[in-house]
């Protein structure tokens, strides 16, 4: 009976926890506040344990859970044994950090080679597996910074910019709606409405098409930087300058996509719609906008991350004292790093909850698509 299943994620943490075992201490010495040295026991217990158990044919799912936990509750205490001590970690201590990020790439791993029968598991599933690795990203972020010593102007831990978040909430909810619930909306909606319905005008008739699309790659080379202070004079300093520039961003993304998406509609099946006597109108709606679905989704989101992209940019070229990019520049200036991660943050959570909901839509009306059956 097979007892050992050898991953190399595991071996290699072992590796570096007899390194990091050999290389103590994990802070520097002369420090106020040292890590305990029970802390410290404890740190190797649990990668040494997770990284043994890794090894072994346990359940996927129980082996998953037990690295999961070995990992983080590791990080938890390395963090924990930082705080105050900036600066001064030694090489025994990434050591350490690099070890527990191994499990929890081998937990990731196992997770992601599961295949539950339940459609809520299989949805749970496809949440907590980048729910893990962005959590990752954050946590090795704030344990290079803090462990390093990292100067706050160039690289804030993101603890300090959660900090910020929660103190400055009636600010970035000023900025979000200035920005995100007035220029991007409407500029995306503007624009992408107009942008489909040109390119069912350019389908319809061939001169539009063939002068269009040069002209709709002419303009999407704009650049954003030269726009945007154009549609400031011609609009004004309010969001309607940047939902213009939205409206420019998204237009022609949505026209070029859309026109590709009609003419993807195979040849046979456009002459069986011929033999039903089927007008333009009806072959359109019943044939051609169904196969061009896909098409128009993938412009849907390109564009939900070009026009917060444009919105933002635009208002670094005048603004009311409020939107995203208009605190992006002002902070930057005034050198408070904290509060310009802080709208990064939120614009790049909001961008992704609107890919979302877009994709979300996608999976709801083309169900039917083999590129969705197949997932």
């Amino acid at each position: 009976m097979k007892v050992f299943h050898l991953s190399w994620q595991g071996l290699l943490a072992l590796l570096l926890c007899i390194a990091a075992a050999l290389l103590l201490p994990l802070i520097a010495p002369g420090t106020s506040d040292p890590i305990p040295p029970a802390v410290s026991a404890l740190v190797f217990f649990l990668i040494v344990v997770s990284s043994i158990l890794s090894q072994t044919t346990l359940p996927p799912a129980i082996a998953a859970s037990i690295l999961f936990i070995g990992a983080h509750e590791a990080s938890w205490l390395l963090l924990t044994g930082i705080t105050g001590n900036e600066g001064a970690a030694q090489p025994s201590f990434f050591l350490l950090f690099a070890a527990a990020w191994l499990l929890a790439w081998r937990c990731v791993s196992l997770l992601a080679d599961l295949k539950p029968s339940s459609t809520f598991a299989r949805s749970l599933l496809h949440l907590v597996i980048p729910a893990i690795f962005g959590m990752w990203i954050l946590i090795i972020w704030e344990a290079v910074t803090r462990g390093a010593g990292i100067p706050f102007i160039l690289l804030p831990p993101p603890s300090a910019i959660g900090l910020r978040i929660i103190d400055s909430i009636p600010i970035l909810a000023a900025d979000v709606r200035q920005t995100i619930l007035k220029a991007v909306l409407v500029g995306y909606v503007l624009g992408c409405a107009s942008g489909f319905v040109v390119a069912i005008l350019a389908d319809r008739v061939g001169f539009l098409r063939r002068g269009l699309m040069p002209i709709g790659n002419l303009v999407s080379a704009l650049p954003i930087i030269g726009v945007a202070p154009i549609m400031v004079m011609w609009f004004g300093f309010d969001w309607q300058s940047k939902a213009a520039v939205v409206v420019i961003m998204t237009f022609f993304p949505m026209l070029v996509n859309t026109v590709a998406g009609l003419a993807a509609s195979g040849p046979m099946e456009r002459d069986l719609m011929r033999t039903y006597a089927s007008s333009y109108t009806q072959t359109l709606l019943k044939l051609r906008l169904p196969a061009a679905a896909p098409f128009i989704f993938n412009a849907l989101k390109i564009n939900s991350t070009l026009a917060l992209i444009g919105a933002i940019v635009a208002e670094f070229f005048g603004t009311p004292i409020v939107g995203m990019g208009f605190r992006i520049a002002i902070e930057g200036g005034r050198m408070n790093v904290d509060m310009v991660w802080a709208e990064v943050a939120v614009a790049a959570v909001s961008g992704s909850v609107f890919y979302g909901v877009i994709s979300l839509v996608e999976r709801m009306t083309t169900f039917w698509h083999p590129s969705i059956r197949g997932e």
